[in-house]
């Protein structure tokens, strides 16, 4: 018997949390600007903005989405424990909540029962723009949560992403503390730890949502499509270096274990290049890295 798509709706609580988590750190992003003009923008804001963007971003490419979701290698404990908290400091959600939502999305790429097709409402204009708004962020304030027993049974069975789980909440104190406390003590002064927290904590994590929300939206509307999938998914090259090599979307829909996503000359994907390393230094192994037979079967 086929298990339903949804368990249960998400408590109140947490599903006002999902709204601060939202709302608070888009508030931040809009008044970046006038801020930036009024107080300026330090070079160390913008090296801990930098460096906290990269590592959380690629905790959410290359952990949350190609490791745990998709299995395109495989890690040893210390490196699959890491890869879980850093891509829990990216606040995009509990490690299960996401990995379901995501493999949900492939299993019904823009057909009903996606989480997040921006396909879903017709294609009018104004049906557009409805699904526009639904896949890029309109799904995450749906109450309904996705079975994990149906689709993430292996990370439930798992004791250690189960804690992972829980410990999303303690992780994104870390995540928004972390750079405040590192902007302080490097400043020497109340003053970097505040200007810290503002860029690397809440601005950062704004961008972070809105890259990796464009490419469930953006990615699925546009774009090149040179290998042939069974949905609207996309390759949209100006999100390429902000996303880590996500955004060579089309690839990935259309084999979605492969550990590369731009695999065309020049499509550069920071995050196969990661996993290359964790490979050559022994911390991950079985690779699943695109041939060129495989690559030709499914070109168009």
């Amino acid at each position: 018997m086929t298990r339903p798509l949804h368990s249960g709706r998400r408590p109140l609580p947490a599903h006002v949390t999902v709204y601060l988590f939202v709302l608070v750190p888009f508030l931040a992003l809009v008044a970046a600007v006038p801020v930036a003009w009024g107080w300026g923008l330090t070079w160390l804001d913008v090296f801990l903005a930098v460096g906290w963007y990269t590592v959380t971003c690629l905790g959410a490419t290359v952990g949350y989405h190609r490791y745990f979701t998709h299995g395109s290698f495989k890690a040893h404990r210390p490196l699959r424990i890491a890869l879980g908290v850093v891509g829990s400091m990216a606040v995009q959600g509990p490690i299960l909540h996401w990995v379901a939502d995501h493999r949900r999305h492939h299993a019904f790429a823009d057909k009903e029962g996606d989480p997040h097709s921006p396909w879903l409402f017709g294609t009018s204009p104004a049906a557009l723009v409805r699904g526009f708004w639904h896949a890029h962020l309109g799904w995450i304030l749906d109450r309904n949560l996705t079975n994990q027993e149906r689709f993430a049974p292996d990370l439930l069975a798992d004791r250690d992403m189960r804690i992972m789980h829980r410990m999303f909440g303690p992780l994104t104190i870390v995540t928004l503390v972390a750079p405040a406390v590192m902007g302080g003590l490097i400043s020497w002064s109340w003053a970097g730890a505040l200007t810290a927290f503002f860029w690397a904590g809440l601005v950062r994590i704004t961008l972070l949502h809105h890259v990796t929300w464009s490419v469930n939206s953006v990615c699925h509307m546009i774009g090149d499509r040179p290998f042939t999938a069974r949905d609207k998914s996309a390759n949209f090259w100006p999100l390429a270096l902000l996303s880590m090599g996500e955004s060579w979307h089309n690839l990935h829909h259309a084999d979605p274990t492969q550990a590369r996503h731009g695999v065309r000359r020049g499509e550069l994907d920071v995050s196969a290049r990661v996993i290359w390393l964790f490979e050559r230094f022994g911390w991950a192994y079985d690779v699943r890295w695109p041939t060129a037979d495989r690559l030709v079967r499914i070109a168009r």
